[in-house]
C-alpha cells in the first residue's frame, strides 16, 4: 500500500486532504480499527482520490447507486405501505447507519467504513421484504436447484456486478466483506449460550462490519414496534413489561440502552482511553431482554403480517419469474445478452430474470403483474349495450 506523508497540520492544498485525513485516523482511532490506508483494496485497481479515503468512496458511490435509489420502494415490514410515516428499506437502511456510526464513534473505530457498510448492506433485497426474498428463491430453485437467493448475498452481486451497467462499483475487500455477512436472519444474538457465539458463523473481517451486524438487530427490533404499533397491530400497552423494565418504555430510551450495552461489552479502558476489544457484543442482561423482544415481535408481528401476506406475494413474484423465463424479451436495464437469449441455457437466463425481478420495487412488481395478468382499462368507445 502506498505510504503516507505524515502531516501534523491541516491541509494546505487540495491533494492533501486525503493524506490529511489518513493522518487523522492514525492519531485518534483506537488501536484494533480498520485504517483506510490499509485497506486490501480493490479488484480492480484505481488511482487514489486527492480528497476521499477509500471508504468515503465507496460510501459515495453506493448513495449514487440506482440500487440504493429503489431502497425507498422496497418493503422493511408492511409491505406497499400507504402511509408516508412506515418505514422502507431506505429509512432502515439510514436508521441502522445512524446507530452504528454512534457507536464506532465511541469505540474509536473508523466510522467511514461502517458507513459505507451501513449504507450497501440491505441494497439486495428483492420486493416485499423476507416475503418476497423467500418466495424469489423458490421461484429460482424451480429453473436451477443448485441456486439460492439470499439478500445479502445479492448485495454483493449487486455491488460486484450489476451496478453501473454491469461493471460494479468496484468496492473495497473491507466494505464487501461486511456487505457479505452482515445479516445473522433470526437467529439470537448469544445462539442459546455465549455472548460470542452470534459472531462464529460469517464472522465481519472488521469490527466495523460487526457494528452493522448487531445495529442492524438494534434498528429494526424499535422501529418495527414503531411502525407495528402505529399500524394498529399492537398497542404499547402489549410490549412485554419484564423486557420494557431492562431496555426502557420509550424507542428513544430503549435504543440507548441497547447502544449503551453493545459499547460497555465492546470495549474496556485503557490509561483514561477507551479501547475497542476484539469483538463487538452486547452486555448479557440487555442481549437476553433484546432477543426475547425480538422473538415476542416474531411472534406477534412478523409471523402474522406473513402469514396474510406471503401467499399474495408468492403468487406475484412466481408468476413474474414464470413470464420472464418464456419472455426474456421483455426485461430491460439487465446486463444480461438480451439479444442472444436463444443462446443462453436454463440456469444463466433464470440467474438473469432472479436479478431482474430482485431488482424490482414493490409499487413496480405490483404494476408489472397487473400490466401482465390483468385485463387492460383502456376506453374502447362502443357500448357494452
Amino acid at each position: 500500500m502506498q505510504q503516507n506523508a505524515t502531516l501534523t497540520q491541516p491541509y494546505e492544498h487540495l491533494s492533501d486532504v486525503r493524506l490529511w485525513l489518513e493522518q487523522r485516523e492514525e492519531e485518534t482511532l483506537c488501536e484494533r480499527a480498520a485504517r483506510s490506508s490499509q485497506s486490501q483494496g480493490r479488484e480492480r485497481p484505481e488511482p487514489l482520490d486527492p480528497i476521499r479515503t477509500e471508504w468515503q468512496r465507496d460510501r459515495d458511490r453506493i448513495l449514487h447507486s440506482k440500487a440504493f435509489r429503489r431502497l425507498k420502494h422496497k418493503t422493511q415490514v408492511f409491505i406497499s405501505p400507504e402511509f408516508d410515516h412506515y418505514r422502507t428499506r431506505l429509512t432502515h437502511t439510514l436508521e441502522v447507519t445512524q446507530v452504528a456510526r454512534t457507536v464506532a464513534r465511541a469505540l474509536r473505530l473508523n466510522e467511514d467504513l461502517v458507513e459505507a457498510i451501513g449504507m450497501g448492506h440491505d441494497v439486495g433485497h428483492a420486493p416485499y421484504g423476507h416475503a418476497g426474498e423467500e418466495a424469489l428463491d423458490k421461484a429460482y430453485r424451480r429453473y436451477d436447484p443448485t441456486a439460492r437467493f439470499r439478500h445479502y448475498e445479492h448485495s454483493l452481486r449487486i455491488v460486484d456486478e450489476l451496478e453501473n451497467h454491469g461493471k460494479g462499483l468496484n468496492l473495497t475487500w473491507e466494505v464487501r466483506d461486511g456487505i457479505l455477512h452482515h445479516s445473522k436472519g433470526k437467529a439470537d444474538l448469544h445462539a442459546g449460550q455465549s455472548l460470542d457465539l452470534w459472531l462464529k458463523r460469517g464472522k465481519p473481517a472488521t469490527l466495523e462490519g460487526q457494528i452493522i451486524r448487531i445495529c442492524d438487530r438494534v434498528a429494526y427490533v424499535n422501529h418495527d414496534i414503531d411502525d407495528a404499533v402505529r399500524a394498529g397491530v399492537i398497542a404499547n400497552e402489549d410490549l412485554p413489561r419484564e423486557y420494557l423494565d431492562v431496555l426502557g418504555g420509550r424507542h428513544a430510551t430503549r435504543i440507548t440502552t441497547m447502544v449503551s450495552a453493545i459499547i460497555d461489552a465492546s470495549s474496556e479502558m485503557v490509561n483514561g482511553r477507551r479501547e475497542a476489544l476484539d469483538r463487538i457484543a452486547m452486555r448479557d442482561d440487555v442481549m437476553h431482554a433484546t432477543d426475547a423482544l425480538k422473538n415476542w415481535m416474531f411472534d406477534q408481528v412478523y409471523l402474522p403480517n406473513s402469514a396474510d401476506e406471503e401467499p399474495k406475494v408468492t403468487h406475484v413474484v412466481s408468476n413474474l419469474f414464470d413470464y420472464f423465463m418464456n419472455n426474456p424479451d421483455k426485461m430491460s436495464g439487465t446486463p444480461c445478452p438480451s439479444n442472444s437469449w436463444g443462446e443462453v441455457d436454463q440456469a444463466k437466463l433464470a440467474r438473469c430474470v432472479c436479478d431482474f425481478v430482485a431488482g424490482m420495487t414493490d409499487r413496480f412488481a405490483s404494476q408489472t403483474f397487473a400490466d401482465v395478468f390483468m385485463p387492460s382499462s383502456r376506453k374502447s368507445g362502443v357500448s357494452p349495450v
